[in-house]
């Protein structure tokens, strides 16, 4: 309809330039309609006697603009369009034949449906003007002789590079314009700006046809899980997965470690399109690596289900944690602590118990050397524990050097600590005009009577502590508020200041009729600190019935977690751990020494073992710029699992070893974001000149083809005058006149 009344185009108008052919000035244009517009005036004055102004006035409008509208054509309108010169141009036209475009609607896949679609509404005219060139593309470009001899789909989408690959082999021809038919499910990792403006570069218009389903409501996706790559043996950890959605359901998912159920819950997806992310925890189990797997129980109606599955190896070493526990009085919770880490075999506990003002009673301790004069006297001697926990014991009774080694503890070291409430302990024992103080979560009072009181007080879990896996006893979170809920309450407490701006409390207590923080976390440095500020913990053990656990798993968890945040004096990661359809695993050390400084000249090896019986070494090189750090990326040829440990070692001295897992999987990365990425191919189209077209309006691609500024181009101008809405315009002026006349009884 658009054509037939205005002659040409939309993509014609939108190309092109608005000129006047007439060679005469356009001032005498103008000149000539104020002269016709002012005789039409006069007219419409003399007649003010015979028809009421507003009469007279509408029908001098009408017959000005008549007057004017001829004028305007005697002028000759036209567009100065540059079109490419037909039979001396050539077209690119490229297919995405990867796995995405395997999906589609009913019987039909979306490659099928691309081709019948391209060969019918767009190749036609493409080749009557130009010379076509038909290439096939997923993670490299095949030149087609024709339509009927596409490729079987393929294992990745590289859009950037099948589109370099092109206009560089074209650099010397007459290139007029490239045709990209994909879903834009581009998963390369590389398609940033800078090859964007690459591309751009070239000058020759990308012009994209978007195919698929922008939305696809009845697919769900398994998006990301993040997850720890290492874990106590025993403990539990806590694992965000993403859910990609187009709308409501309730969704089962499962998490299991080879054949075993580990892990099950129920997720409720809001009704509105997203992501929705949830944590769910894991228990961790034996030493060793756990393949674990996650997945989404399928929609009814859905047909893609390799997106609802995300794979994730965690590495649980066989190595302990050790925690240092320093005691001034004997006490209960002192009992009770200990008695939680008996069959804690992931965790030991050496404690050091002031009987007497010269003595100390040891227990825990791997030797008889073992703080045998006490406190540690030296950074290496305490930097050898993971977590550090202090009772009740006054800042006065260490040197300011040990003072200063447990700030360093934790800032330097990335050690975890635990200050306890008592009548020696926080601010009553001094602890507020010391270093340590700087590490603390909370600030500490200055009273003139004691902060440590025997009262009771009734523990509440806060919004923090219900999203956190130390304070949780149940994996669901209403039963975990019923349980806390119900626990007796501590037998004394310890008052605290304002807490840090970084601090978050995950327990508070109800004492004399206010609202006080009673376990306070913050991270420091490269550690924790933790108070819990009380000593009456105890009491739940002996309140609750014999078989209750609650009090054992409390100390469990805040110990296992206080250690395990803890790194070694050598740490290994990758960028992630599960690589979909990649073979470089990226490998990254970090070493320290004893003291745990940045261990500039070490050398570090990493021994590579894979399921299919590879075996090989890895020489990671230092990184400049960043002292003790170490990196290599290796070459994983097959899928499956690799266990990488690394070895640093200074001479004869070797610093530690540290272990990560990383698992390679072919055929899955296509099969996540299947539905159309609009997004990505309007802005390729958008960056280069050219237009996106969805797949049912790619018959309007050829007129789009020819307005190109690449290739050898020609001129061209189109009139306007003898459109057929220009005649109808002065028809509908000249016939309305009329019938207001005839109306008026004016004729």
């Amino acid at each position: 309809m658009f054509e037939l009344l205005f002659k040409y185009s939309p993509e014609t108008f939108a190309r092109s330039e608005f000129v006047f052919a007439n060679e005469r000035p356009l001032a005498w244009l103008v000149a000539l309609s104020v002269l016709a517009a002012a005789v039409v005036g006069a007219s419409v004055w003399r007649s003010r006697q015979d028809l009421a102004l507003p009469k007279a006035v509408t029908l001098g409008a009408l017959q000005a603009a008549l007057l004017i509208a001829v004028l305007v054509l005697l002028w000759r309108p036209a567009l100065l369009t540059q079109t490419l010169k037909p039979q001396e141009n050539s077209v690119a036209v490229l297919l995405d034949t990867s796995a995405s475009m395997s999906y589609g609607e009913g019987e039909r896949s979306r490659l099928q449906e691309a081709v019948t679609v391209l060969g019918r509404d767009a190749l036609p005219a493409l080749t009557e003007e130009f010379a076509v060139e038909l290439f096939a593309f997923d993670d490299g470009l095949v030149e087609l002789p024709s339509l009927s001899e596409v490729p079987a789909p393929g294992t990745r989408t590289r859009i950037g590079d099948a589109l370099l690959s092109v206009l560089r082999a074209a650099q010397s021809g007459t290139l007029g314009a490239v045709v990209l038919v994909s879903d834009g499910g581009d998963n390369s990792n590389a398609l940033d700006a800078a090859k964007l403006a690459e591309i751009a570069s070239f000058g020759v218009p990308v012009h994209t046809v978007g195919v698929g389903r922008e939305r696809i409501p009845e697919d769900i996706e398994l998006e990301d899980v993040v997850v720890a790559p290492h874990g106590l043996p025993g403990s539990a950890l806590s694992a965000e997965v993403s859910i990609r959605h187009a709308r409501a359901a309730d969704v089962a998912l499962k998490v299991y470690d080879g054949d075993a159920i580990v892990a099950s819950e129920t997720i409720r997806l809001p009704a509105r399109a997203g992501v929705t992310t949830r944590s769910i925890d894991i228990d961790i189990g034996e030493p060793g690596i756990r393949d674990l797997r996650f997945t989404l129980e399928p929609l009814p109606e859905e047909r893609n289900l390799v997106n609802n599955t995300q794979l994730r190896p965690i590495e649980v070493p066989s190595e302990r944690r050790h925690v240092l526990y320093i005691e001034g009085e004997p006490r209960w919770e002192y009992k009770f602590i200990r008695r939680a880490l008996d069959k804690n075999p992931s965790v030991r506990l050496a404690s050091l118990l002031r009987t007497t003002p010269n003595k100390f009673y040891r227990q825990g301790v791997e030797s008889g050397d073992e703080l045998a004069d006490g406190f540690p006297a030296d950074e290496e001697t305490l930097f050898a524990y993971d977590g550090l926990v202090i009772g009740s014991y006054e800042a006065a009774a260490l040197t300011p050097e040990q003072q200063r080694m447990i700030a360093d503890f934790v800032s330097r070291r990335g050690g975890g600590l635990l200050m306890l409430g008592g009548r020696r302990g926080l601010a009553d024992g001094g602890w507020g005009a010391t270093v340590v103080a700087d590490v603390l979560p909370a600030k500490l009072p200055s009273l003139d009577a004691p902060s440590f009181i025997r009262f009771p007080a009734k523990p509440h879990l806060t919004d923090a502590g219900r999203r956190s896996l130390l304070t949780r006893f149940d994996p669901d979170d209403a039963m975990n508020r019923a349980m806390w809920a119900e626990m007796p309450d501590v037998a004394d407490f310890q008052y605290l200041d304002e807490l840090k701006p970084g601090a978050v409390a995950l327990l508070e207590a109800d004492v004399q009729g206010g609202r006080e923080p009673l376990l306070v976390h913050q991270r420091y440095g490269l550690g924790n600190a933790y108070i819990l500020a009380t000593g009456g913990t105890w009491r739940w053990q002996m309140l609750l019935h014999h078989e209750d656990q609650r009090h054992e798993t409390f100390w469990r968890q805040l110990l296992q977690t206080l250690a395990a945040a803890s790194p070694r004096n050598v740490t290994l990661t990758t960028d992630r751990s599960f690589y979909g359809d990649e073979s470089r695993i990226a490998l990254r050390a970090e070493v320290r020494d004893k003291t745990f400084r940045p261990a500039r000249d070490a050398k570090v090896t990493v021994a590579v073992e894979g399921g299919a019986g590879v075996s090989a070494d890895v020489e990671l090189m230092p990184v400049p710029g960043e002292p003790g750090v170490y990196a290599a990326v290796y070459n994983a040829e097959s899928p499956g699992i690799y266990r990488f440990t690394a070895t640093a070692s200074i001479g004869d001295e070797t610093l530690g070893t540290a272990r990560v897992a990383a698992r390679r999987a072919d055929g899955v990365i296509e099969h996540f974001r299947i539905e159309q990425n609009r997004a990505l191919l309007e802005r390729i189209a958008g960056v280069t000149g050219g237009s996106y077209f969805p797949l049912a309006d790619v018959g309007r691609l050829p007129e789009a083809v020819r307005f190109s500024d690449a290739g050898l181009v020609e001129r061209q101008v189109l009139d306007l005058w003898n459109m057929p809405a220009v005649f109808l315009l002065l028809l509908l002026l000249k016939g309305t006149e009329w019938l207001l006349r005839l109306y008026w009884g004016r004729l």
